[in-house]
């Protein structure tokens, strides 16, 4: 038995949410599940920010249903270059 961390950093590499999954899930899979995890406290009053103003993935994300949800929320992505 495996299990996978799923994780979301801001640039810094400070981690903003964490999925741990079975170690046979895919990664796009838990795209939705990481980004919705994510929140960032506001200095002072105000709900905490839920939505990263951009995307860095490894190509395990580079697939039409990944760039389609991120579209939607209005994420922009960097896609990965090609090995």
């Amino acid at each position: 038995m495996t299990c996978k961390a799923h994780l979301s950093a801001e640039g810094r590499c400070r981690p903003l949410s964490l999925v741990i999954t079975p170690g046979q899930r895919a990664d796009c899979t838990q795209l939705e599940p990481v980004l919705d995890k994510i929140r960032v406290p506001r200095i002072g009053p105000g709900r905490p920010r839920k939505k990263p103003d951009s995307l860095a993935a490894d190509k395990a994300y580079n697939n039409g249903p990944c760039r389609h949800r991120l579209r939607r929320r209005g994420i922009r992505h960097t896609e990965p270059f090609p090995t």
